[in-house]
């Protein structure tokens, strides 16, 4: 055990009562110490520092077994090996270290050891203060100037390095390299021909004191009309060495003044190191330790006697009282004399951060003490240009400085959302930037609703309408399915031909609302199927009426045609060919919900995806020629008696039927989202409107206004 650490221990004790005797420091808190030496052993290190975290003799990992404790940070090491060990321990487990000695540069590193500090003072320390002064206050614009020899000759080119860092630029920077008591004219000249025509307002002073103290005055009477703000390094701090300086030469100047290092003697720790006594503190075994190898005077344990005399093979002799003093005084000489490494330092640096921590953790307003501590005078701005806003992104001017930069907006689908962004980030997916490009907020949905403004009002109103409409005219079918003008035309097929027209009309709810899986596969499924056997049905009543009027010839073979049978198989017949196509589209490829982010800027747009195109054309490709096939036989046999036969009328309908579809088609192509779905339902409701008006309407007319004309006699008697 040295002298110069047990040096370190007297401070340590010193620094920890005082400040449990400051009543304005950690009022209401007193702190504790638990002190291990390391022997400058990595291994011991190791696990003295796991001892300390787990409450136990023998270390467990990860875990504290002991009574609940308030661990608030560890002082030490000395030595940097060990030091580095203990920082990557503490460092997992968020624990504040102030070392008093260590220099390892490894230990600067913030990402590796966040929560490890020192006392000793960084060479590059003031320029990363100035450095982070200037970017505090967005100064990205100023001029140095170095009044440097010797040992400070490179001070202005570390400045520049950390400023560059912190995206700091640099206007101009001047030297003087002589020793410099006045400002000669030449080098007077050139400053008048730099400082006048910079447009940095923020000029940072580095080298020597001496040499500040003429710069200021020439700065001040010789360029008085130019508004500059001076900032001094520690190095070039005055502060203490003139006292002519009035109060207006301090003006516009800020000062970095260093940190004053503690005094090696202080009258407490001279009190404090000659009141070093065994008796004071019986169980100090480090100063029985100092006393038995300093002195050589036997211990009260024996054991430890026997311990030293086989290590050191010295022979130690009992000390009575005057030679036990005399050894005292000479112990408590080389504790003055030992050099301290600022242990008192960092005691008082680690109780001044938790006296911090406790009196923000009880301000209740910090707004007030926020403005308690403002800046009274207005603060200077320096920058080449403004600052880019959150939205914006920098744009660096080719042949400019860095910190000559434009701004220009984020591109479509990126934000920024901090000040003087070198990137925009790009949003997710599924988000877009808000108006002012600073956050992505989730894009907008579109598909049509069923409460989508008036276009979904319309269609909605037309098909309950139609659906009204068609429900009545079943009901009176019914009622009258009796009558000539009902019997005439196959009631049977009449009335399938109506379910399947209703049917239609309420297809189109299914294109209504948001979209999913199972509403995708049944939308075209089920207007295709059904809308196919009103087809069906019409063509099955134009086959009869042209069988019908070919069996009226004597020894016509058609006769045995006549009959339901015939027309129920046709109906089934072209029906089962729809039917297997759409159970083919749904095994093979079905519909599904898809979601477009690419179309529409902002929007997501949700819609169907047909699955297999094939399949979707084939469906609507058969309608058509169910369609084509009518309107040829209705074609055909529009010459009979208008009687007995729906010809012209089945003609118009699978005229318009095929009018629509085939226009449907292109605009069904062009368009995207919910505009597809409305050329979809407008499809669907004009085809079967065209249907229901056409063939129904005229029966409907002659039941309800012409009851006269709704006589065998008046249909038999009727000629086209």
């Amino acid at each position: 055990m040295e002298t110069r650490h047990y040096r370190q221990l007297v401070e340590f004790r010193l620094a920890i009562e005082e400040i449990n005797k400051n009543p304005s420091l950690l009022p209401n808190v007193t702190l504790g110490y638990h002190i291990y030496d390391s022997c400058g052993n990595e291994i011991k290190t190791v696990r003295s520092v796991l001892q300390i975290l787990s409450g136990t003799k023998e270390p467990v990992p990860n875990y504290s077994c002991g009574r609940k404790r308030n661990i608030a940070g560890f002082i030490g090491d000395f030595k940097s090996e060990t030091t580095v060990i203990s920082a990557q321990i503490l460092s997992l487990f968020g624990l504040s270290q102030v070392s008093f000695g260590a220099s390892d540069p490894s230990l600067s590193d913030r990402v590796a050891f966040p929560y490890f500090f020192r006392t000793l003072q960084s060479f590059h320390g003031s320029a990363l203060a100035i450095s982070k002064l200037l970017k505090h206050f967005g100064w990205t614009w100023v001029g140095i100037i170095g009044l440097n020899d010797g040992d400070m000759a490179d001070e202005p080119q570390v400045l520049t390095d950390y400023l560059s860092r912190d995206g700091i630029c640099v206007e101009f920077t001047f030297n003087y390299n002589h020793y410099l008591t006045h400002v000669p004219s030449d080098e007077g000249y050139r400053m008048h021909g730099i400082i006048p025509k910079s447009t940095t307002h923020i000029i940072i002073v580095c080298g020597k004191s001496l040499k500040t103290v003429v710069f200021v005055y020439y700065m001040r009477y010789s360029m008085l009309e130019f508004n500059k703000t001076l900032i001094l390094s520690p190095s070039a701090s005055f502060i203490g060495i003139t006292e002519k300086f009035t109060g207006a030469t301090y003006d516009d100047i800020l000062i970095f003044e260093p940190y004053p290092v503690y005094p090696r003697e202080t009258h407490e720790i001279i009190q404090f190191i000659n009141r070093t006594h065994p008796s004071k503190d019986p169980e100090d075994t480090l100063l029985e330790n100092i006393m038995l190898s300093v002195c050589r005077c036997l211990s009260k344990d024996p054991h430890k006697n026997k311990v030293y005399e086989t290590l050191f093979h010295i022979r130690y002799t009992e000390c009575d009282g005057k030679e036990a003093t005399e050894c005292l005084l000479r112990i408590i000489s080389s504790l003055l004399a030992a050099l301290s490494p600022n242990v008192h330092l960092a005691v008082n640096i680690m109780s001044q951060a938790i006296h911090e921590t406790h009196t923000s953790l009880r301000e209740q307003s910090p707004e007030k003490d926020r403005e308690a501590h403002r800046y009274h005078y207005q603060i200077p701005r320096s920058q080449c240009t403004d600052s880019c806003q959150p939205g914006y992104r920098k744009a660096v001017n080719p042949g400019a400085q860095p910190c000559c930069y434009g701004c220009l907006p984020c591109s479509e689908g990126e934000i920024s959302n901090r000040t003087d962004s070198e990137n925009c980030i790009r949003c997710p997916a599924l988000e877009w930037p808000n108006d002012k490009r600073n956050q992505c907020i989730a894009k907008t949905e579109e598909f049509l609703s069923f409460t989508d403004g008036a276009i979904s009002v319309s269609l909605l109103s037309i098909t309950v309408l139609f659906s009204l409409i068609t429900l009545l005219m079943l009901r009176m079918f019914i009622s009258y399915r009796d009558s000539p003008i009902v019997r005439a035309n196959n009631r049977s097929l009449s009335f399938l031909l109506l379910v399947s027209i209703k049917l239609s009309f309420l297809s189109v709810f299914l294109f209504l609302g948001r979209p999913v899986d199972i509403t995708c596969m049944l939308r075209i499924i089920t207007f295709g199927i059904t809308f196919s056997i009103a087809v069906s049905s019409l063509l099955a009543k134009t086959i009869m009426v042209c069988v019908a009027f070919k069996a009226t010839k004597p020894g016509s073979s058609w006769r045995k045609w006549l009959g339901v049978k015939l027309s129920n198989s046709v109906v089934l017949f072209c029906s089962s060919i729809q039917i297997i196509i759409c159970m083919t589209w749904l095994a093979i490829s079905p519909p599904f919900q898809e979601l477009d982010i690419h179309t529409s800027p902002g929007t997501i747009i949700i819609q169907c995806n047909e699955g297999s195109a094939i399949g979707f054309y084939s469906v609507i490709g058969y309608m058509g020629l169910l369609a084509a096939v009518s309107f040829v036989l209705a074609f055909l046999a529009r010459s009979l008696p208008d009687s007995f036969n729906e010809a012209k009328y089945i003609t118009f309908s699978m005229l318009l039927f095929c009018s629509v579809w085939i226009t449907m088609i292109p605009a069904y192509l062009s368009t995207k989202g919910k505009n597809t779905v409305c050329v979809e339902i407008f499809a669907i409701l004009t085809s079967s409107a065209g249907l229901l008006a056409c063939i129904f309407l005229p029966k409907c007319y002659i039941i309800m206004f012409r009851p006269e004309m709704n006589h065998k006699s008046s249909l038999l008697g009727s000629k086209t």
